[in-house]
């Protein structure tokens, strides 16, 4: 199970892509009208003119899951684990419909929901990409849903940001680590490719306590490139 979150500033767009690609399924939907796109991009515009100065009121996330779960994943188990999902984010009391496509080999769903809720308060996007990880993580435990058994078996020419910098830097320290005989040349070897080594260390002394490698203006703690 992989979230991928994004934010828009129109619903048009987003809810035609969700809805008005080739098989693409309605499987839920709350606070909306669902007659037709026009419809469901109607209502979001309407709730979202309560807080009309947010720039960007709509969100999309993407759940995909292995292929290896697909004999599991009815639509009924899917609707369940986004409203799941939804629920651990802070997504709630808020509008929202989930499509199920199936224009790729792995099973996933689009949820679109509006970032200002049925009350007109703003749902809050704060470090909502560390959270969609571990909410991905624990509903993945919790379900007993597949875990890949290495990042060389992800798509990485189709990953975003952070994740495209993240699984590239992965990809390097991976590469490089066994030609370098020591820190040193491991960090220019890095740094020919545009990554930085950057230390933590204990106090005072020179120990190092810690590790974090930054590429393109994103920084990621060691342990998040690989343990």
């Amino acid at each position: 199970m992989i979230g991928k979150i994004s934010k828009g500033t129109t619903f048009s767009g987003c809810v035609k892509y969700v809805l008005g690609k080739q098989e693409a399924r309605l499987l839920d939907a709350a606070g909306v009208l669902t007659n037709d796109i026009g419809t469901v991009t109607g209502c979001f515009e309407a709730q979202r003119m309560m807080k009309p100065h947010i720039r960007q009121p709509v969100g999309h996330i993407s759940l995909s899951y292995a292929p290896e779960d697909a004999p599991r994943l009815t639509d009924e188990v899917m609707v369940q684990y986004a409203r799941e999902y939804m629920e651990k984010m802070g997504i709630k009391d808020t509008q929202y419909i989930i499509a199920r496509h199936h224009d790729q080999k792995h099973p996933h769903v689009h949820i679109v929901f509006n970032r200002i809720d049925n009350n007109g308060k703003t749902i809050s996007d704060r470090n909502d990409m560390y959270r969609n990880e571990q909410v991905c993580k624990k509903l993945k435990a919790k379900h007993g849903l597949y875990f890949a058994k290495g990042k060389e078996h992800v798509k990485q020419h189709r990953l975003r940001e952070p994740d495209k910098s993240k699984y590239e830097i992965y990809s390097a320290v991976k590469d490089e680590i066994g030609k370098s005989r020591n820190w040193q040349q491991l960090q220019t070897r890095l740094a020919e490719k545009g990554i930085g080594i950057h230390f933590k260390y204990r106090g005072q002394t020179g120990e190092v306590q810690g590790i974090s490698f930054s590429k393109g203006g994103y920084t990621f703690k060691g342990s998040e490139i690989d343990r």
